[in-house]
């Protein structure tokens, strides 16, 4: 059985029609606003992409993709993609997108490796975006101020969602979000795991952005891993916020500064990949090929489930879950799509 939990007393407010009709109020809200913010165009994805371009997102290194081979082309070997991260930024480099216009689309994987869970599924959803930006962008000044834009998006959506479904109101975000570094989490929660600090911060500040995640703390150990070959560490993050419906820290989205030639050398030396330098998308970066940009993720189904108070992700999207899991869902009152 996946590892479920069940609120006490729980019951989802809404019925299947008035769910799915939230929920694509939710999407197309969002969408139009985030589009409107951060000067995106929409564009196409693709599904899968040939491993010999290096365009797939590795993720922590653990996670192995889906790959097949096609009947009539046994050259290539392809990958379900497991984010957009590189490709978003191979897109804006074969377009000559201008500094600060760019990029957004609809991310849809599948992770066969997930730990499903209330909030994780074997399908994910996002929506993928990616802005070209200058070499003076390069700084956390820059990296705040376009997550302050994405926060006072979802504030604007919270508020739409609200008045349409005033029955949903149990607790809102703060007006600001609160900017935290992993060290400082570290330093402020030293007795408590990665994932117990950011529960007690979300829950004292509502929302938080924990930058700087990947590279290694004074305890020795890094927060959470981290692919070393988009983000710069030094100038990524999360935002996270607390979800009175689980009781817990709930991520929406993370995103970051994408590596120069200098952080992509340091830090696949850190991670022991140095393999991925001869990769075609690699070998770009070191040699200027690709703009500065700052992208990310932002989580479709999670959005969902926070704006809409559900409990599983199961519903707010179609996936596939054991029957042990399903029964609990049922004998819960947790209705999966």
């Amino acid at each position: 059985m996946a590892k479920t939990v069940f609120p006490s007393g729980y019951s989802g407010q809404l019925n299947y029609i008035e769910n799915n009709e939230a929920i694509k109020f939710v999407k197309d809200t969002f969408e139009a606003s985030l589009r409107s913010t951060l000067n995106l165009t929409r564009v196409s994805a693709p599904l899968f992409v040939d491993v010999k371009t290096g365009l797939n997102d590795n993720l922590t290194g653990v996670e192995l993709p889906v790959a097949f081979t096609p009947a009539n082309a046994d050259e290539l070997e392809l990958q379900i993609i497991q984010s957009l991260a590189k490709w978003k930024r191979y897109t804006l480099a074969q377009n000559n997108f201008k500094v600060h216009s760019g990029i957004y689309t609809d991310m849809n994987a599948i992770r066969k490796d997930e730990v499903l869970d209330n909030i994780h599924s074997l399908y994910v959803d996002q929506w993928d975006w990616e802005v070209v930006i200058s070499t003076l962008d390069r700084n956390v000044r820059f990296l705040k101020n376009t997550v302050d834009s994405i926060y006072q998006t979802i504030l604007d959506v919270e508020h739409a969602i609200l008045i349409r479904y005033p029955m949903l109101v149990d607790s809102k975000l703060p007006k600001k979000i609160k900017y935290i570094t992993t060290q400082e989490l570290l330093d402020m929660f030293p007795g408590e795991a990665p994932r117990e600090r950011e529960k007690l911060a979300c829950k004292e500040f509502g929302a938080i952005f924990l930058m700087k995640i990947g590279g290694t703390l004074t305890n020795g150990e890094s927060h959470d891993k981290r692919a070393p070959d988009y983000d710069d560490w030094e100038l990524n993050g999360d935002i996270i916020v607390w979800n009175q419906t689980l009781e817990d820290a709930f991520e929406l989205s993370s995103m970051g500064i994408r590596v120069n030639n200098t952080a992509l050398e340091r830090q696949v030396k850190l991670a022991n990949r140095e393999q991925l330098l001869e990769l075609p998308y690699h070998q770009s970066i070191l040699a200027g090929e690709y703009p500065y940009s700052i992208g990310g993720g932002i989580g479709q189904s999670r959005l969902c489930m926070y704006f809409l108070r559900k409990a599983h992700i199961g519903e707010v999207q179609s996936s596939v879950w054991d029957q042990e899991t399903i029964d609990a869902c049922n004998k819960h009152h947790v209705k999966l799509l």
